[in-house]
């Protein structure tokens, strides 16, 4: 598995991606109509302002990572790919790259396996918050919010 900086060729994968494993993400949260396909997403949310990481594996991209030196924002695996160890690798290239003392995460609310994921990485829920869905805002929505001291 290649863990390499995103370009912008890597875009049509990364709507793919995203589409798929985000359907399934809030599926366990109970939010399938707030379903927004990337190609909204990325602009509603500001994907671009993050630093992204893509995992490649035969020509492919099979997820990626968006962060910032504080904050994993985003992270998906193509549905087909999942339970391989891919947002494993990508969340420890991530870490590898994040400077800040302490890294923060949101989790939906019900994606346990999100949150058993990172809990494997040593973060740990410091609260729990509802509001308004990011780029959704018609939406409500509770997360965990999730930290790691370094």
């Amino acid at each position: 598995m290649l863990i390499r900086n995103y370009l912008e060729e890597d875009f049509p994968a990364l709507c793919l991606i995203h589409d798929a494993a985000r359907k399934q993400e809030l599926s366990v949260a109970n939010l399938d109509d707030a379903f927004l396909p990337l190609k909204i997403a990325a602009q509603r949310e500001d994907l671009f302002s993050y630093q992204i990481l893509v995992a490649e594996k035969a020509g492919s991209v099979r997820g990626f990572i968006a962060f910032t030196e504080n904050e994993i924002a985003w992270l998906y695996v193509d549905p087909a790919y999942q339970r391989q160890g891919i947002a494993s690798q990508l969340i420890s290239a991530a870490l590898e790259k994040m400077p800040a003392e302490k890294i923060y995460l949101e989790v939906l609310k019900g994606n346990d396996r999100a949150k058993r994921l990172y809990e494997h990485f040593g973060f740990g829920v410091v609260s729990e918050e509802s509001g308004k869905m990011p780029g959704n805002e018609s939406f409500d929505v509770t997360v965990y919010v999730m930290s790691k001291t370094m």
